[in-house]
């Protein structure tokens, strides 16, 4: 077993230091920078996954781009920073919430000598609410399990995705803790296999016993009884409930529905996007073809053929059992405007 001890984000010294996600599990290559052009290019390529996880890393990302600034060039700096960040994932809505609290920050210190100091200031505070958030859904989480269970679980909500311990992952991890669960199965969660390469490493670390499957076979997992509940994370929940999740998240919500099975999503309230109705009105990441077309960077196609490769799937409402936030477990029918 390899020590146990890692983290996928961390502000330090001045700096931001992550895990680069791409080289997981073989590799543990942590990056250090303060430049926001270099953390953009890591939220682009997947080095840094996962919503809570992206919106704390924009957090940093952006009041970095004050640290060496002139009084003069803040202005053009932050908005030139903003824009920057707002281009790399339009699907993960606590991309935008950071944003827009670090801009109210600099919008209200404009003047201050200090300026770089209040918004890191916000930034640590998003990253630290992310810890309490995650402790809270994962204890909120124990009340979904009647019995000692067999959970399967889609990409990778762990501590890789979230400031803290994870949302989905973590309610899992409790479960285990508090044996009432006893094995888990992992989606491999194609393209990018997030949860062949992630969940795997988090729950080997974690001295969960589990297995990895394609995505494809779960639903004989389901007809052999041999999955009691699913459970998954989010990148946006629009009010009604509808959610959207890594791709591949709907076919398991279906798959629920037809056996009987329980099926839940795990996130932070600041998921949840008030301002828009229903899932119609999530904007999904389409991403490069080469992530279908090439395996580990070596093709497995020719490079002419066309791909289909939504990053992401919206599951609509009445398919979730329930969603479990750091407030509580929330049960259909949803309505999040309160």
């Amino acid at each position: 077993m390899k020590n146990k001890e890692y983290f996928s984000i961390k502000f330090q010294d001045d700096k931001f230091i992550f895990l680069d996600q791409t080289k997981l599990p073989l590799e543990e290559v942590y990056v250090e920078t303060d430049d926001y052009e270099r953390i953009a290019l890591a939220i682009e390529r997947l080095e840094v996954r996962g919503a809570p996880a992206i919106g704390i890393t924009t957090a940093y990302g952006l009041a970095l781009s004050l640290k060496n600034a002139s009084r003069y060039a803040r202005d053009d700096i932050f908005q030139k920073a903003y824009n920057r960040l707002a281009s790399t994932r339009p699907t993960a809505v606590n991309l935008f919430m950071a944003l827009n609290e670090i801009k109210t920050v600099f919008d209200l210190n404009r003047s201050s000598e200090n300026i770089y100091q209040s918004l890191l200031n916000k930034a640590i505070e998003i990253h630290q609410d992310d810890i309490v958030k995650c402790r809270k859904i994962g204890e909120n989480g124990l009340g979904i399990f009647k019995k000692k269970s067999t959970v399967l679980t889609h990409c990778n909500t762990g501590k890789l995705a979230t400031g803290g311990d994870g949302t989905a992952f973590n309610v899992i991890k409790m479960g285990f803790e508090n044996q009432l669960v006893d094995f888990v199965y992992a989606d491999e969660t194609r393209p990018l296999l997030q949860g062949l390469r992630l969940t795997s490493f988090e729950l080997e670390r974690s001295g969960i016993p589990f297995a990895v499957q394609t995505d494809s076979m779960a639903g004989v997992l389901m007809q052999q009884n041999k999955v009691d509940l699913v459970i998954a994370g989010a990148d946006r929940i629009a009010l009604n409930g509808d959610t959207a999740n890594k791709i591949g998240t709907f076919s398991l919500a279906v798959l629920c529905n037809y056996y009987n099975i329980p099926f839940y999503i795990a996130a932070p309230t600041t998921t949840i996007d008030r301002k828009i109705a229903t899932g119609n009105e999530i904007e999904i990441e389409y991403r490069n073809k080469n992530e279908i077309l090439k395996f580990n960077g070596s093709p497995v196609a020719p490079d002419y053929y066309d791909t289909f490769s939504p990053a992401f799937d919206v599951t609509p409402s009445h398919l979730i059992t329930g969603i479990i936030t750091e407030e509580r477990i929330n049960f259909f029918p949803y309505n999040f405007i309160q």
